[in-house]
């Protein structure tokens, strides 16, 4: 039986485009799908917007009572699902109606197998034996705040904190494969934990998947638009990529890498929801919510 899915949004002051997100969600052709939006305390209209899906029987809103950024949300995500599954999407994705479909079929493949003329030894696996697919990337396409369409179909990008002499007929540096709406295994994240708080969260989890030796699936095709805006992360002066927050996050995830590389170690990061307070909660039937963190009776009203 194909495994059920969480389509997890992180979501902050996004009202201009949460509901499109929500909406092409619930119009993945996967059916076994629940949406979980993660509010990181906005203080737009978005908790107006989402209060229109409080009745949706496959919509969970969740808004949280003070911002943690965009690795958190991910992680409270990640916790509270109880999916085989998870995906995220940014709350200005457009996916293919497709992409979870074509992503399950390829997790749940059981005909993969770790082929005998290849080094499997250095990924922990043994030649002959069946492999389980741990994440599942799909190419995307790109929007710029230009106008410009750009299509994003670069598999060694998944390998540049690596192989960075491997990128030179690239065109843009950079990290462009997108980890972020990948699909992945539950199983996972039970190994290898939740996103590390920084704003290379994406790029320092594709790293610790690589690492750990977890088999990487990557669909050939543009299964998702990503629209960039001027207040996106990689383009706001604060922490767009020569940012001194951005360097610093860079550094971080190159000095895990340099640690790998002489120790062979991938120490997992455990998701921590000490700090994490729900201001508010729609649908926590499909959830597994621990006590602690259901919001108070006053704060839900």
């Amino acid at each position: 039986m194909p495994p059920s899915v969480t389509i997890v949004i992180p979501t902050y002051n996004r009202a201009q485009c949460i509901a499109q997100a929500v909406d092409a969600a619930l119009g993945q052709s996967h059916a076994d799908t629940h949406v979980l939006v993660v509010d990181d305390a906005s203080t737009d209209a978005t908790p107006s917007v989402l209060a229109g899906y409080a009745d949706h029987p496959r919509v969970s809103c969740l808004r949280l009572g003070r911002n943690v950024g965009t690795a958190q949300a991910k992680n409270v995500g990640i916790a509270l699902s109880r999916s085989e599954a998870v995906t995220f999407h940014d709350s200005d994705d457009i996916p293919h109606r497709d992409k979870v479909l074509r992503q399950v079929r390829a997790l749940t493949r059981h005909d993969v197998e770790a082929h005998p003329c290849l080094n499997w030894s250095l990924a922990g696996q043994r030649p002959g034996t069946r492999l389980q697919v741990g994440a599942v990337l799909t190419h995307h396409e790109l929007i710029l705040p230009d106008g410009a369409r750009v299509e994003i179909r670069r598999s060694l990008s998944l390998v540049d904190d690596f192989f960075p002499n491997l990128q030179m007929s690239a065109g843009v540096p950079g990290d462009w494969t997108h980890v972020n709406s990948g699909l992945f295994h539950r199983s996972v994240f039970d190994r290898l934990g939740g996103f590390a708080d920084c704003i290379e969260e994406d790029r320092e989890f594709r790293n610790r998947l690589i690492m750990a030796g977890e088999v990487i699936w990557l669909i050939p095709e543009i299964l998702l638009t990503k629209i960039e805006t001027a207040d996106s992360l990689t383009l706001a002066q604060a922490t767009d990529y020569d940012s001194p927050r951005r360097r610093s996050d860079r550094d971080r995830v190159w000095g895990t890498v340099q640690h790998w590389l002489a120790t062979r170690e991938v120490a997992p990061v455990p998701i921590d929801l000490s700090g994490v307070e729900i201001a508010a909660l729609t649908n926590p039937g499909p959830l597994a919510i621990p006590s602690e963190l259901l919001p108070r009776p006053e704060a839900a009203a």
